[in-house]
């Protein structure tokens, strides 16, 4: 993993009331939250093909205010990795200045709050964006990805070119 190449601090808290949040029933003892910082670790580190295999084989992937209206919701695992198999070799990402990750009182649901920022690789501009993430597992699978991001930093950053 390229945990020095991608410098951040992690906090995972208990969101909401003073209830204790269940644990996570499937996923190898593991969280829904410490299910959502695994996958979060394997996209960092690069590793699309390992991020897919965290998925569910029918996946629903949802980016909201994704400029391209075709990518605004991926059914499937083989969807979402075509999807973002090439995201390393267009956007470098260098640093997660930030990573908070939230349990809430569904044990199979945890929400991130984190920020990246690199580069863009084929013009070299910077590439700084803040990401909500909702993430519910099934079996220790990611069974839906729901991400809020701004399309128009995206959009300035790849100035025209294509994901």
């Amino acid at each position: 993993m390229q945990q020095d190449h991608l410098n951040s601090e992690t906090t995972l808290v208990n969101s909401g009331s003073a209830t204790p949040v269940p644990k996570q029933e499937a996923g190898n003892g593991l969280t829904a939250a410490q299910l959502l910082k695994r996958s979060l670790d394997t996209f960092l580190a690069k590793d699309i093909k390992g991020w897919a295999e965290l998925c569910d084989e029918n996946v629903v992937v949802e980016f909201p205010f994704a400029p391209d209206v075709a990518s605004r919701k991926l059914v499937g695992r083989e969807a979402i990795y075509e999807y973002l198999k090439n995201y390393p070799s267009v956007i470098d990402l260098q640093r997660t200045p930030t990573l908070k990750i939230h349990a809430t009182d569904d044990p199979n649901l945890a929400i991130a709050e984190w920020s990246v920022s690199g580069r863009v690789i084929s013009n070299g501009n910077p590439y700084e964006m803040s990401y909500a993430t909702f993430v519910t597992f099934k079996n220790g699978l990611i069974v839906n990805y729901r991400e809020y991001w701004n399309p128009m930093v995206f959009m300035a950053a790849m100035s025209g070119e294509t994901f």
